[in-house]
């Protein structure tokens, strides 16, 4: 038996919360789905870099943001089954705006998103992201 694996560095999920509980998430097309996602910023970890320096590098490059308070909420492995990939997801908060600088591919639209939108969005199965959807409930378990 033949099996393809894909070797992955690991990618790094932010879940930016402001103050008033509002989560901030991007859009952007994804061609493997052919299809506009609403996702948390992520990001591959570069070589060298720990999880949580990529976390706060791609928070910045994505939505400007930073944030003064990080929470760990878990290491998951989105596709096992043939991908190597960890993905390193942490809530963000004690947010302060700053300039974003995405890279040249990369185009997004940002959006703040009360809890009660998140969740009839989740109903309707208009948010589908894998690492989103596990951050949210993460994070709302812890409170």
């Amino acid at each position: 038996m033949q099996r393809s694996v894909v070797t992955h560095s690991g990618s790094a999920v932010v879940m930016p919360q402001d103050d008033d509980g509002r989560v901030l998430l991007v859009s952007q097309y994804r061609a493997p789905v052919d299809a506009k996602v609403w996702e948390l910023p992520a990001g591959r970890i570069d070589k060298g870099e720990t999880p949580v320096a990529a976390a706060k590098r791609e928070l910045i490059e994505e939505t400007g943001l930073r944030a003064s308070r990080w929470k760990r909420l878990a290491s998951i492995y989105p596709t096992p089954g043939f991908v190597s990939e960890k993905m390193h997801l942490y809530l963000a908060t004690g947010l302060r705006q700053g300039l974003a600088a995405p890279e040249g591919d990369e185009e997004l639209e940002l959006r703040w998103f009360a809890r009660q939108e998140l969740e009839k969005m989740v109903d309707r199965g208009t948010l589908n992201d894998g690492k989103t959807l596990t951050a949210l409930l993460l994070a709302w378990r812890l409170g």
